[in-house]
């Protein structure tokens, strides 16, 4: 029987719109004769009668076990299912004793009776276990001494109450990705149904009937993770007024008054245990405490697929005359050898990486807010090497340490070059502070050369300690003059008188 959802679409398009039965059955996929007879019928009250449901002493004892696996396979890709062959050849093995034919009739039934079941509790989405919604929210953040604003991805299950958020820098579809991904291997499995809003990250363009144009790495997230998605129709945020409510509780009892961030990644790992923990009071209308029936949410979702999606993205980028790729808005460094070339740009939500083929150029932290450009000094130094003139008016040198800053002004081109060398090799380790360690100790004799510093840096970061010079007294002692050949050895054997020892 249909869904009374498609009963009632039926008579609205063939009765008040005036379709054809062929044109409504061929857009509802349903039976030409299906859609007259609903269109038609004009009875629609349920029987009370029933037909008398008669004894199966043989497969009454099992059904309990069969109705268990087959609703543990629904969480499971069709192919990983049991066959009623399958089922039938289990129960024989625990002294079953019936045909495979009943095994099979009964698998049949039931598995039609459980996607009615299934639909009609659907009806409205709050009341199904494994049902959630998504949505965005914004909060106030204390960072770096300044007042932020940052959004927050909520994931809620209306029927128990229970939610997980994560804290993110953008809206964006990135961050959107993550964050669902975040949560389904969290809580080890994905929902039958998400319902959202019409994000951008999800949806690109709402089409006539209710349609919607997904975006590619949407509609590929979806189908990877196996859930289906439900979107509100426009303007109309209370067919998901679960998680608006869930937005503002998150905002209330964890983010306020404004918290301070100092590694976003650590405050989202704190998250996961502060709302679990938050589960453990009362719902406010069963009685009984929220994690307790968001177990029932935890029972009834899918099984993660075998390997996670990868929520990075990958653009062939041109970079300018500089060397720099431009990826919404922000500019990244790559190397001056790909000046005005292509290169392949890993974007993700909190990286953007550089490749060259399989190897890794750069790798920058995404920028957020109002920084617009990120540069690694490192492939640059051998360049500025050969051109040590350029160095002072560069951004680099603005921002290495103070001691380097004088040092490279008072040091000529040669060592100006030799210093450059030596600073690209210790910031591929990101060593700048015991290189500001060394230069210090160095300098303790006046004006090092960079081989002098680069003794002193291997020293420290082995664990020698720093070695001192031994001084050398300028006037030393008079020494016999060596000649070279035989001359003397002959001498040490002659005798007087030209006569020698035999």
């Amino acid at each position: 029987m249909l869904a009374v959802t498609c009963m009632e679409y039926i008579k609205e398009e063939v009765n008040n719109k005036g379709y054809s039965y062929a044109d409504v059955a061929r857009r509802t996929k349903a039976d030409y004769r299906t859609v007259k007879k609903y269109a038609d019928k004009e009875d629609f009250q349920t029987s009370t009668a029933s037909k008398k449901k008669q004894p199966s002493p043989v497969m009454d004892p099992v059904k309990p076990t069969i109705d268990a696996w087959i609703q543990e396979d629904r969480k499971k890709k069709k192919k990983y299912r049991r066959t009623a062959t399958r089922m039938w050849q289990l129960l024989k093995k625990d002294g079953f004793k019936g045909s495979e034919r009943s095994v099979r009739h009964y698998v049949s039934r039931r598995k039609m009776e459980l996607v009615e079941e299934s639909e009609d509790a659907a009806l409205p989405l709050e009341n199904k276990p494994g049902t959630a919604q998504v949505d965005f929210g914004e909060g106030l953040f204390s960072r770096e001494g300044k007042i932020v604003d940052l959004p927050y991805l909520i994931l809620s299950f209306p029927g128990s109450g229970g939610c997980y958020t994560q804290v993110f820098e953008s809206q964006n579809q990135d961050c959107f990705l993550e964050g669902l991904k975040r949560f389904f291997h969290h809580i080890d499995g994905v929902p039958n149904t998400i319902r959202f809003d019409n994000l951008s990250p999800a949806v690109k363009k709402i089409l006539p009937r209710g349609e919607r144009e997904l975006t590619e790495r949407f509609r590929t997230f979806a189908l990877h993770y196996g859930f289906k998605y439900e979107f509100c129709n426009p303007v109309s945020g209370n067919e998901k007024g679960h998680v608006e409510a869930m937005v503002k509780y998150v905002r209330n009892n964890f983010f306020l008054p404004e918290r301070t961030v100092y590694d976003l990644e650590a405050l989202n790992d704190a998250l996961w245990e502060e709302v679990e923990g938050d589960r453990e009071r009362p719902h406010y209308k069963h009685g009984t405490s929220i994690a307790e029936l968001h177990q029932k949410d935890l029972d009834s979702l899918y099984y993660l697929p075998s390997t996670p999606y990868d929520t990075m993205r990958y653009e062939s980028l041109k970079a300018d005359k500089y060397g720099f790729v431009t990826v919404d808005q922000k500019k990244y460094s790559t190397s001056p050898r790909f000046a005005s070339q292509r290169v392949l740009v890993g974007i993700s939500y909190n990286r953007i990486i550089i490749f060259q083929d399989d190897d890794v150029i750069v790798s920058h932290q995404r920028l957020y807010g109002g920084e617009t450009e990120s540069i690694d000094w490192v492939p640059y130094l051998s360049l500025m090497a050969k051109r040590p003139t350029a160095l002072k008016y560069t951004t680099f040198f603005d921002q290495l340490p103070k001691p380097w800053r004088a040092y490279l002004e008072d040091c000529t081109l040669s060592e100006k070059k030799e210093a450059l060398k030596f600073l690209a090799t210790i910031m591929k380790d990101q060593q700048m502070d015991k290189a500001v360690q060394a230069l210090k100790t160095a300098s303790k004799q006046g004006h090092p050369s960079a081989d002098a510093i680069q003794q002193v840096y291997h020293q420290q970061m082995h664990g020698r300690g720093y070695r001192e010079t031994v001084d050398v007294p300028q006037q030393l002692p008079s020494m016999p003059e060596a000649h070279r050949g035989m001359k003397q050895y002959d001498a040490f054997f002659q005798v007087k008188g030209g006569s020698s020892h035999a």
